[in-house]
């Protein structure tokens, strides 16, 4: 069977580690220790690792081209593995959502997520799965750009964990049940329903 590639967007360095904008690698670090899978291997300018939940083989990856280069690393792997993009879901952060939101779609646009533009843009389709994890908006007037690269404050943190539970939960469910499944339980907002 071919793998299932779950792309988790953000930007590598020590600086963006744990900012909002990286709810993607955060993601991917989650499944990473639910399924036990070592992201230790570096392919395509990606950290990468793969394992197997139930009878799927999975692989998980954390591109480090860059989120508005994200589309670069993800054609490679779907080029190398001959995958078509049904196989892969995305993961990224949305402003537009309110933290603890999630929004599973099996297709549509970017939404204006640069690292999505980038992604259909290289591979050629918008026909593939992807995870939106709202972030929310900033306070006041602060610019768009400092807020998605702050770091999650210790008050956000326990929202954060039911978020990242919900993200494994979503993904599980995706994988052994397909991705209406998923959306008809996930579509929601965690902390809300929690």
């Amino acid at each position: 069977m071919e793998p299932f590639i779950i792309f988790g967007l953000g930007n590598p360095g020590r600086e963006y580690e744990h900012t909002r904008h990286n709810i993607g690698f955060i993601a991917i670090d989650k499944l990473s220790i639910a399924w036990n899978v070592d992201i230790t291997r570096v392919r395509y300018k990606s950290l990468i690792g793969e394992g197997k939940f139930g009878e799927n083989k999975v692989i998980l990856v954390k591109p480090l081209t860059f989120m508005n280069r994200s589309g670069n690393a993800v054609s490679s792997f779907m080029q190398f593995y001959k995958i078509d993009a049904a196989r892969i879901l995305i993961i990224h952060d949305d402003m537009d959502l309110p933290f603890g939101s999630l929004r599973i779609r099996a297709d549509g646009g970017s939404a204006g997520q640069r690292g999505m533009q980038s992604i259909i843009s290289r591979i050629g389709t918008n026909e593939f799965a992807r995870m939106r994890v709202g972030i929310g908006r900033p306070p006041g007037r602060m610019d768009p750009v400092d807020y998605v690269l702050k770091k999650f404050t210790e008050k956000d943190q326990l929202g954060l964990d039911l978020v990242l539970d919900s993200i494994v939960r979503a993904i599980e469910t995706l994988l052994t049940d397909g991705i209406e499944k998923a959306m008809t339980l996930y579509n929601h907002s965690v902390l809300n329903d929690e």
